[in-house]
């Protein structure tokens, strides 16, 4: 009987999540506390000093408590992972989940937190009253089109760094591989047909980012549901209303037909070898809906041989994984005490990801992922989720930008690179 729950991976995951305790994160101890002057210290009277001196000076929560180094991972569980609207509480594990990829990648501390709003207005009112305990808000899984007004209100209302990364995570991962696809098949930016399959919260931040990096509208053809995002429709939000653009095509084989890119964050199976086929030479798609593509990558391969593609899954080359990004850009966000993630902060983490997919790949990511050898080109367009360098590569970047754009409050950390090194690259 054992040996049969071992190979369930229903079971398996659940006995992982349940055992040996519940859940998988704690809090930890960072001062000693096993002495009487260690307990007045840690508590009464010796707590008293800090909060005299944050009273007097907000800042000085960054130097006295673990607010610099402390994430809020917060959802209402309306858009969970493929699960949907499951609800907050459901979407607990998740959250965890986050924080322990937070935890792992970046060393960054994270309360998970899980808002049961009856509106947007509510969450919004929920988080903003709580953002003081808090370095940086990671906003996750809330549904589309909500998602974009309540990181927007949000951003507006608060002093530190709010980022949904179903939007913007995404974005970065994407736009870094593209970048290198397209350098892999010798096409320039600003020359090629993009088609985006899907107008949610991740379609919608990819293409603006995409725009950022001198794409312009013409280029840009979003599908959704009910076919090509056109100005003759009149079903639009504003967030797709946005993308809408004068055109013939009214399907997703139309859109296909001589494009250069496919970005698809949609559905499964959407994507047939006849709209491969017809794509221009030497295409890139990002076929990124998990667990099952847009397009089988066997499919995409059998009818064109002079492809460049990436999933979202681990078992293909080139997977798009938001672990890529979140946890080094809000390291370098917390490291200079930035009171935003701001566009800039964002490219330069494009630029960073895209560069160390050039460097020299070391051998202990080649020992993790069970390989004899990796190097740039169609198969390696995206960093490797275990690559140490990425925590070298990406938070100074980010920090670089913070600086510059006048959103840090905290000089450039005396651990980090030269300041002058990180500038120039």
């Amino acid at each position: 009987m054992s040996d049969k729950k071992q190979k369930d991976p229903r079971q398996t995951a659940l006995d992982y999540h349940a055992q040996p305790v519940p859940g998988k994160i704690a809090t930890a101890l960072t001062k000693p506390f096993a002495t009487q002057q260690e307990l007045s210290l840690a508590y009464t009277p010796g707590v008293a000093e800090p909060v005299r001196e944050i009273a007097r000076d907000p800042a000085e929560a960054y130097r006295y408590t673990g607010k610099g180094n402390l994430v809020a991972v917060i959802t209402d569980g309306s858009a969970v992972l493929g699960l949907g609207n499951v609800g907050a509480l459901a979407g607990k594990p998740v959250m965890e989940g986050k924080a322990v990829l937070f935890k792992r990648f970046a060393d960054i501390d994270v309360f998970d937190i899980e808002v049961d709003a009856p509106s947007p207005e509510d969450f919004i009112e929920t988080v903003a009253n709580i953002a003081p305990t808090f370095g940086g808000i990671n906003l996750e899984d809330i549904a589309a089109p909500h998602c974009f007004a309540i990181e927007a209100e949000l951003k507006a209302r608060l002093d530190i760094p709010v980022f949904h990364d179903d939007q913007h995570g995404t974005a970065i991962i994407i736009l870094a591989g593209l970048l290198n696809a397209l350098r892999v098949q010798d096409k320039e930016l600003g020359e090629v047909r993009v088609v985006c399959l899907g107008a949610g919260a991740a379609a919608v931040a990819s293409m603006r980012l995409l725009r950022e990096l001198g794409v312009s509208d013409a280029q840009i053809t979003m599908v959704d549901r009910q076919g090509v995002i056109h100005d003759g429709r009149a079903d639009l939000n504003p967030y797709k209303q946005e993308f809408a653009r004068t055109t013939r095509q009214r399907t997703l084989a139309d859109a296909l037909a001589g494009a250069d890119v496919l970005v698809g964050v949609s559905g499964p199976r959407l994507v047939t070898a006849e709209m491969v086929r017809s794509m221009a030479s030497r295409p890139v798609i990002f076929a990124l809906s998990n667990p099952d593509p847009e397009i089988d990558p066997a499919t995409a391969h059998a009818v064109r041989d002079d492809l460049v593609m990436a999933t979202g899954r681990s078992d293909y080359p080139n997977q798009v994984n938001n672990v890529l990004g979140f946890p080094f850009i809000f390291r370098g966000a917390l490291d200079v005490a930035a009171s935003a993630i701001n566009t800039e902060m964002e490219l330069a983490a494009v630029h960073a990801l895209a560069r160390l997919t050039h460097e020299p790949v070391p051998d202990e990511v080649l020992h993790a992922y069970g390989l004899d050898a990796l190097s740039f080109g169609p198969d390696y367009i995206i960093p490797k989720p275990f690559d140490p360098r990425l925590r070298e590569f990406v938070p100074p970047a980010v920090a670089r930008a913070a600086i510059d754009t006048g959103v840090a409050r905290a000089p450039w950390p005396a651990h980090y690179p030269d300041e002058n090194i990180a500038r120039d690259a």
